[in-house]
């Protein structure tokens, strides 16, 4: 029992450290097949913050553990507008893109709420369960959406870095990404084991694993690349990793999740899938309400205290 939670916490560092190798490793791979930095920036970059919560998901999908899965998503989700932008909007206000505004925002709350229309029953049967179909739709919307980015040439904020990057060495590179895949299965193997056993001996259920400790840990990347983003004044960047992070893991990881396995889907989720549809709401009124549309720090604080709030209700009510 004490080698699981062991693991359980090394697992976390494992599975950030492994998504960190495999995305440099897979940019140099990019770079040497003279893919462009956007390209890469659109593809690589923003998927692999969202690796942590993929790789927890095809675990937890493998092992039957809907509420883990779900979860997972849902509370990573609310961290992102919540506290990610609360955080990250302290160092300096986040100035808000026109191409969000009109698109990424309202994907993401598109995302959710077909996701919720999904979950619930209300596309392609009445029972409460997300199907592979289900999941293949959840793809191919992303792909829609991901064509649509590609074709216009922006959207998901790319890493700025990426254009000044050079490629390793081709041992270099395949080591990276061998390494990097490594991590990510035994880190995301010894976090999903861990993640049931301390729910077990907490005695509270899996779903609010998922939504705090689970979340607030495979959300640890889109965190630092926020802080760091914010730190160097490229606060574009931060918005666009939010959101593409968001849009992919209610997309892709869920869409994969149920590919895999069947989730099945706990009505009493849908308060915490209502959060994550307030949080894009806020995210809109916050920037409405502010002037030329940016977080302010104030309004930054306003997010901090609703996660707050967020993660006592989590705890008390699941």
């Amino acid at each position: 029992m004490l080698l699981t939670y062991i693991l359980f916490a090394v697992g976390f560092v494992v599975l950030i450290l492994g998504a960190n190798w495999l995305v440099n490793g897979s940019v140099s791979l990019g770079l040497r097949a003279n893919l462009s930095p956007l390209v890469i920036g659109l593809t690589v970059v923003a998927f692999g913050t969202s690796l942590p919560e993929l790789v927890i998901n095809v675990f937890a999908s493998f092992k039957g553990s809907s509420d883990l899965a779900i979860g997972n998503v849902l509370g990573s989700n609310i961290m992102n507008i919540f506290l990610i932008l609360g955080i990250s909007s302290q160092f300096m206000p986040i100035h808000v893109e026109r191409i969000s505004i009109r698109r990424d925002i309202p994907v993401g709350l598109f995302a959710t709420l077909l996701f919720g229309l999904i979950a619930n029953g209300y596309f392609m049967g009445f029972d409460l369960v997300i199907n592979r179909f289900d999941g293949f739709v959840l793809l191919a919307v992303f792909g829609i959406y991901l064509w649509f980015t590609l074709k216009k040439g922006n959207g998901i904020e790319p890493d700025l870095d990426v254009e000044n990057k050079q490629p390793a060495s081709w041992p270099k590179t395949i080591l990276l990404i061998l390494i990097g895949l490594a991590g990510l299965f035994f880190g995301g193997e010894w976090v999903s084991d861990g993640a049931l056993e301390v729910a077990k001996a907490l005695g509270i259920s899996e779903t609010a694993i998922g939504l705090t400790i689970v979340a607030a840990a495979t959300s640890l990347p889109e965190l630092v690349t926020a802080i760091v983003a914010a730190m160097k004044k490229n606060i574009g960047i931060v918005m666009g990793n939010v959101l593409g992070s968001n849009i992919i893991n209610i997309l892709v990881v869920l869409g994969t999740s149920a590919i895999i396995n069947p989730l099945i889907y706990q009505t009493k989720l849908n308060v915490e899938l209502g959060m994550v549809i307030a949080a894009n709401l806020a995210l809109v009124v916050v920037i409405y309400l502010g002037k030329g549309f940016r977080l302010s720090r104030y309004e930054g604080i306003s997010l901090i205290l609703s996660y707050i709030v967020f993660i006592w209700f989590s705890i008390n009510y699941n």
